[in-house]
């Protein structure tokens, strides 16, 4: 301890503790931004957008997003990026369809094969990242196309069709894909339960310092005996497996699986992962803050539609938040390590 340090009372010494304490947090930018965003479309939006149907067309839209986002958020603090999900949610939605749907068989063996298919495309991209030592955009870049090629060729030779109905028993719609009160989807309830699984992993397990170990220094992880490929794996198949089952449960919402969507899920949870304070580089980040940066991304998303503002003005808004949002989250950075290097 510092003698200038020391020479501090204790309760401010306390209060100065406590403010580099949450400057140290990768949520704290991320929470900002979110309640800057929220201010600002409560102030030029109408009072639609504080109603229970604003509210629910910005959470409906990040639930779905941050089932998807919260994987690529563990995979980006591990250094690595998985970009395949845009054709992984087509693909889980048209397999379950056409099983289901096209050839009359059990909601399960539907939902199965499309979660199955998920591990596989997973297991793929993980093994070629360890194997090839290729970067992990490249990878699955590659991927992305295979499979969206594969999707799009065994739906039209299967059905004839690049679109396949769906009706499933009540139950299993009530739970994957209904609207809780007429205006929320059951998927926000999934998204939450999801994100406190993470929540866990990440922030009060052992393997949530072996993925931060990872994107910090994955030589060094590896010689201190972390097992880096197996949760290098393991963070390929959550994320294949989760954009699989948001194709089933948006298969299952709107009574049918359109093998053109999901490419706007590859940038939106990237967006939304760097929106929540995770570095491009890895090592950095929180499961919190991923959840900030989704319903920030969602706001802005459907926060547009309830102003006076031109709905083209979307993407600019978003583009010139992305970059905010990263300036605003090195500064805490920086702001955190000065403090750091002071109290030393």
């Amino acid at each position: 301890m510092t003698a200038a340090l020391a020479a501090t009372p204790i309760s401010k010494r306390s209060k100065v503790s406590s403010v580099g304490g949450m400057l140290r947090r990768p949520e704290t930018g991320s929470f900002l931004g979110m309640l800057a965003v929220f201010g600002f479309f409560v102030v030029f939006g109408q009072s639609n957008f504080t109603s229970a149907a604003g509210v629910a067309s910005w959470l409906n839209v990040a639930s779905t997003l941050g089932i998807v986002a919260l994987p690529v958020g563990l995979l980006m603090i591990a250094g690595e990026l998985d970009i395949s999900i845009g054709s992984m949610i087509p693909a889980g939605s048209m397999i379950f369809a056409i099983i289901t749907g096209y050839y009359g068989f059990p909601v399960w063996a539907g939902i199965a094969t499309a979660l199955l298919l998920g591990i596989v495309v997973g297991l793929i991209n993980g093994l070629l990242v360890l194997k090839t030592s290729v970067p992990s955009l490249i990878v699955t870049l590659g991927t992305l196309f295979a499979v969206a090629g594969l999707t799009l060729s065994l739906s039209v030779f299967i059905t004839g069709t690049t679109s396949v109905a769906v009706n499933v028993p009540p139950f299993v719609k009530t739970v994957l894909g209904e609207f809780v009160g007429g205006m929320f989807q059951v998927t926000i309830f999934w998204w939450i339960g999801i994100a406190a699984i993470y929540t866990f992993i990440l922030h009060f397990s052992p393997a949530g310092n072996w993925i931060f170990a990872l994107g910090g220094d994955k030589v060094g992880a590896r010689n201190a005996g972390i097992p880096t490929d197996k949760i290098t794996v393991s963070l390929f198949v959550a994320s294949s497996v989760s954009a699989s089952f948001v194709g089933v449960s948006q298969a299952i919402l709107f009574n049918s699986a359109q093998v053109s969507s999901g490419s706007s899920f590859i940038f939106n949870s990237i967006i939304s992962v760097v929106v929540g304070g995770v570095l491009l580089t890895g090592g950095y980040g929180s499961i919190v803050g991923v959840v900030m940066g989704t319903i920030t991304f969602a706001i802005v998303n459907q926060g547009i539609y309830f102003t006076s503002f031109d709905a083209n003005l979307a993407s600019l808004i978003i583009g010139v938040l992305m970059l905010l949002a990263v300036l605003l989250n090195n500064t805490f950075r920086t702001m955190a390590l000065s403090y750091s290097s002071k109290k030393k």
